[in-house]
């Protein structure tokens, strides 16, 4: 990360920047916290091999983007980098190459004096003098004569709103009570932090005119009468919103877990889907096929190494394709967000493909013969031995977290003023095992719990949690049920977090290197699916711990561990009786960190859809989901 006078401040990995702290939020450093800044201020002058490509994924964030108008993107991009930026001499180019911070709260507090002052007062002096220790980044108070300089700390308050605004907290309105100090117009303050464990205990004085409060007069109920409404300043971007904001001000600690919560979208990079028509084809391939406006393009390009593919297609039918799709760039992008473009399905189609189809470079999956005592549960094992997954950031939430169970619940923030045609992203390399659970096996399960008071208990719950979660913001109708997964998913799910806990113990990869993907439910066709796959950025993945797993005998023995370990609990009988009951909201039922729970960047549902009594028996038998009785044993 480059920041104050475009030093090097620090370093977190690209993942961070994706998933805990992106553009827009605020990052630790080991002496101040910076505020990541928006698209416009990101330079990748003078980098190559930034750009990731995956045409499924970038036309998913181009829907999700609609909402911004014609805020349209050509290209994923990794976080900029250059070699030798921590081996080098100061003056190599590498050393001014990063992700752009600015620090925030840009008040500072005095460890020794107490002194409160903005950084622009020049009260405070910034020091970086070793480009190889960005972490040694700080700035001091001279305050101590013939001493070293003690350490200036952000003032860790700020102020946000549901809307995503962030903003400095306004100390000297607070401590005058909205008004100025009749004493100086640019009065001298300090901060006392009194300790002890009765919440915030900070005290805010002005040595000028000796007034004083106590930042709790800013929380809870009290401030939503002290503080001012928010101004509308989106400080990653260096703008206030036109017509201001009518949302109140919420008094935020700086590096509060609610913050920032990120907008994502994920696909897997795929083999070109042979059923797919050209208009899919083109959309998808666009990056790829744009060019393709001639016979003569088609005969050339379809002859190249990798484009094979193409001669499945009529040359006719693919230029007017890219005709179409050149035709409508050219028009207006609709009013409002469209419809979300559907991830899942074309990947459901590969995996469960009458047979594996054939290997690229970021794909290659293998049959594995189902073994006898499995053939009751599953219909196809297959290894995937490579497989690539790409992830994109398109906006960020404050305060509350977006929600696929309730879409409304938060205000997405943008990236970027006007759309710079790109958006981050980040790419992780594995491989993975695929499972396709006896659709007849699963569809009978559905048929005989859907009714059960099990079942309705998790329903009602669902529609508990999306009423209690509502948003005042949101009018007209609204479905409480919409949302619902499935029943068939709550015994996939967790199916998945069985064989994930048990195949951690095994792989050679920790339970947070692993991720999970659910296929189900009957919208576009029956799907009984879970794909486990490796998932960590900082690592090619692709050992062969995982795939080697779905071999026999190995598989059935991590099954059957997997299932007995299920079946017991020591939380139990705790665990296994538990029921979401009104007015309890939780989407779990006999599930727990003991037994079931993962860790959440593992989990594609947050811990939600769980229920060991769907899975194996926990007393009444008439629950029980999908194993035989012989698995157990």
């Amino acid at each position: 990360m480059t920041g104050f006078y475009n030093r090097r401040v620090g370093s977190v990995r690209p993942s961070h920047l994706m998933f805990t702290a992106g553009i827009g939020s605020l990052v630790d450093l080991p002496n101040f916290s910076v505020l990541i800044k928006g698209l416009e201020f990101w330079n990748y002058q003078g980098l190559a091999g930034y750009a990731i490509d995956e045409p499924r994924l970038r036309t998913a964030v181009n829907r999700s983007l609609q909402l911004y108008g014609n805020a349209q993107i050509t290209e994923l991009r990794a976080a900029p980098w250059a070699e030798g930026a921590d081996s080098r001499p100061r003056d190599w180019p590498a050393q001014n190459v990063g992700v752009p911070v600015t620090p925030f709260p840009q008040w500072l507090r005095c460890t020794a004096c107490n002194l409160l002052a903005a950084i622009d007062s020049d009260a405070f002096e910034f020091r970086n003098s070793n480009p190889h220790a960005a972490h040694e980044a700080k700035f001091v108070h001279e305050c101590r004569r013939g001493r070293a300089r003690p350490l200036a700390v952000a003032a860790r308050f700020t102020l946000a709103c549901t809307a995503g605004h962030l903003d400095e907290f306004p100390y000297i309105s607070f401590v005058h009570r909205g008004g100025d100090c009749s004493k100086a117009p640019r009065p001298q303050l300090r901060m006392r932090d009194h300790g002890g464990n009765q919440a915030a205990n900070v005290t805010i004085e002005c040595v000028s005119c000796k007034k004083e409060r106590n930042i709790r007069d800013a929380m809870g109920e009290r401030g939503l009468v002290n503080l001012p409404r928010c101004r509308g300043r989106h400080a990653h971007l260096g703008t206030f919103a036109d017509q201001g904001c009518d949302r109140e001000a919420t008094l935020m600690v700086a590096g509060a877990s609610n913050q920032w919560f990120p907008v994502t979208l994920s696909a897997l990079a795929l083999p070109p889907d042979r059923s797919a028509d050209a208009a899919e084809l083109v959309e998808e391939r666009w990056a790829e096929l744009q060019n393709v406006t001639t016979r003569e393009h088609y005969d050339l390009v379809s002859a190249l190494p990798g484009y094979g593919y193409l001669k499945e297609y009529d040359a006719q039918d693919i230029v007017a394709a890219v005709e179409a799709r050149k035709a409508a760039e050219v028009g207006q992008v609709p009013d409002g967000p469209a419809a979300p473009v559907d991830l899942l399905t074309p990947e459901w189609a590969v995996l469960a493909s009458a047979s594996p189809p054939q290997a690229t470079t970021d794909f290659a999956m293998r049959e594995v013969a189902v073994p006898q005592a499995l053939a009751g549960l599953f219909s196809h094992i297959r290894q995937v031995e490579r497989l690539r997954e790409v992830r994109a950031l398109t906006a960020f939430t404050r305060l509350d977290a977006p929600d696929r169970e309730t879409p409304d619940i938060a205000d997405e923030v943008r990236l970027f003023r006007s759309s710079p045609g790109w958006v981050p992203a980040s790419e992780v390399r594995g491989e993975g095992i695929f499972l396709r659970v006896r659709q007849d096996l699963l569809a009978d399960w559905v048929a005989r719990v859907e009714k059960a008071p099990a079942m309705a208990a998790h329903r009602d719950a669902f529609a508990r949690f999306r009423r209690n979660r509502k948003s005042d913001r949101i009018t007209g109708d609204f479905e409480p049920m919409a949302g619902w997964p499935g029943e068939s998913y709550l015994a996939l799910h967790t199916l998945s977090h069985a064989l994930i806990r048990t195949i951690a113990l095994e792989c050679g990869y920790n339970s947070a290197s692993l991720a999970e993907r659910i296929y189900a439910g009957t919208d576009e066709g029956p799907r009984s699916g879970i794909l486990i796959y490796t998932a960590a950025p900082d690592s090619e993945g692709t050992l062969g711990g995982l795939v080697s797993l779905a071999e026999s005998p190995h598989f059935e023995r991590i099954v059957r561990r997997a299932l007995r370990d299920a079946a017991h609990c020591s939380s139990d009988p705790l665990c296994a009786e538990r029921l979401p009951k009104k007015p309890a909201d939780y989407l779990h039922g006999a599930a727990c960190h003991v037994c079931l729970f993962i860790s959440e960047t593992t989990c594609e549902r947050g811990n939600r859809f769980l229920d060991r009594r769907f899975l194996v028996p926990l007393g009444s038998d008439t629950d029980r989901v999908l194993t035989p009785t012989d698995l157990l044993q």
